[in-house]
């Protein structure tokens, strides 16, 4: 083992991550986690429904395995791969429950999805001569709003990215949430091309998402498992309130804006602390008895006048759950600078989520079981310019380094979502990243 000693600060997928590969090239790892456990937002409960992420998608953009995919096969739990069972979402507009549009990105529309009933589509995605975008990043509902229309925008974008980021379109930026179509924009003339483009991209065979028989738990396990087999040294239950109280030769920060800000040169932080978060609530109830759509679950737009979000039917959706004798739904709950219905007591949630669910769905049994799982500042609201912020902060810290590299600050390097994007193959590919670029650092 080397003689270097590096430090990673968050325990979440990103962080357990980069001190696993870190660790496989030889380097003495230290991993600090505020909290008394490992994982971040993923959490099994005892029956095997997620109380925090669910799933993961299969694929990068270009067809390419993505890094969950990568890290379940690199753990050795390809066995316990799993595929959602049906494929089918649901979208309650206008009193009615019915499949999402195929052919949208996002909920952005390409010139293949039939829209009829959900949104009235605008007619100003013109071909102007120029490309859509040349560089710039934009807000996702200024840019569908301005092409598509505004109900394209609030029937379709904003329960998809809602789902996602509990966020609203209008305040997220184009290039870190949907980087694809950012991409593809920069040579595509109008909106749906790009989209279009973007859609061929991805269209590689195979299974789109994939959970782990067991939970996504047993990920966390087999990596924390790992990583003291490879003789890391855990911290549970240890904020960090400065660098300068862990001696090492570098340091991965993979924890959330505002922590990792603490821990920054005052130029730096002043980058990353402007990431805001919204909270979130997940409901699990168990409805014996119950008769589900033929869907793994639904969306509801913002105007529709109810106060859940989101359902999954995890009974429904994932084949190793169908053998449970009550049915199990998992409602979502709370969109960013809306916190009413989070405010509510548990027994309170539990009832309003009911009530909402059987607008939805009609008359439902009682629930045998009522699960709430509260997430307080969980999904990070990239604004315009987040991606652009997060490279000046890696270029100061780079630069810092570099200008007193004998005697000077140590080494330290950005990973997670608060940097790169949600979901587990981003964060997984984040702290890959930041370990093999603090790796050149260290050696």
């Amino acid at each position: 083992m080397s003689s270097r000693h590096v430090v990673v600060v968050g325990g979440g997928i990103a962080g357990l991550t980069a001190a696993l590969r870190l660790a496989e090239s030889g380097v003495r790892v230290s991993l600090i986690e505020a909290t008394a456990r490992l994982g971040g937002k993923i959490r099994t409960a005892d029956d095997g429904i997620e109380t925090g992420a669910e799933q993961f998608l299969m694929r990068t953009p270009d067809g390419g395995p993505s890094g969950a995919a990568r890290l379940v096969s690199d753990l050795g739990l390809g066995d316990r791969l799993t595929h959602p069972a049906l494929s089918a979402a649901g979208l309650w507009v206008g009193g009615r429950l019915q499949s999402m549009p195929p052919g949208t990105l996002m909920g952005v529309p390409g010139f293949s999805a039939a829209l009829d009933g959900v949104a009235t589509l605008a007619d100003d995605d013109r071909d102007l001569g120029v490309p859509v975008l040349a560089g710039q990043d934009v807000a996702v509902g200024e840019l569908v709003r301005s092409r598509l229309g505004g109900e394209v925008v609030e029937h379709l974008v904003d329960p998809l990215l809602g789902g996602v980021y509990a966020g609203q379109a209008d305040l997220l930026s184009l290039r870190a949430t949907i980087p694809n179509l950012y991409a593809a924009l920069q040579t595509a003339h109008t909106l749906r091309d790009g989209v279009g483009a973007s859609l061929v991209k991805r269209s590689a065979a195979g299974p789109v998402f994939g959970t782990l028989r067991g939970g996504l738990s047993s990920l966390v396990e087999a990596l924390t498992g790992r990583l003291l087999d490879l003789g890391v040294t855990i911290h549970y239950g240890k904020p960090l309130r400065s660098l300068d109280d862990v001696d090492a030769d570098g340091y991965v920060l993979a924890c959330p804006a505002k922590p990792a800000a603490a821990l920054l040169p005052a130029p730096v932080a002043e980058r990353v602390s402007v990431l805001d978060y919204a909270s979130v609530g997940l409901v699990t109830l168990r409805l014996p008895g119950a008769e589900l759509p033929q869907l793994t679950g639904f969306l509801v737009p913002a105007d529709q006048g109810l106060s859940i979000k989101a359902a999954t039917f995890f009974s429904r959706k994932w084949e190793h759950l169908s053998g449970q004798p009550e049915p199990a739904v998992r409602v979502s709950v709370g969109r960013y600078g809306e916190v009413g219905a989070l405010a509510l007591t548990d027994e309170a949630l539990g009832e309003a989520v009911q009530a909402d669910l059987a607008k939805v769905l009609g008359p439902l049994p009682a629930a045998s079981a009522v699960r709430v799982t509260r997430w307080g500042g969980a999904l990070p609201q990239y604004a315009p310019g987040h991606v652009e912020r997060v490279a000046e902060a890696r270029s100061l810290l780079e630069a810092e380094h570099r200008a007193g590299r004998e005697a000077g600050p140590k080494p330290v390097v950005l990973a997670g979502a608060a940097f790169d994007g949600v979901g587990l193959p981003v964060c997984i590919t984040s702290g890959e990243k930041a370990a093999a670029d603090l790796g050149e650092f260290v050696k």
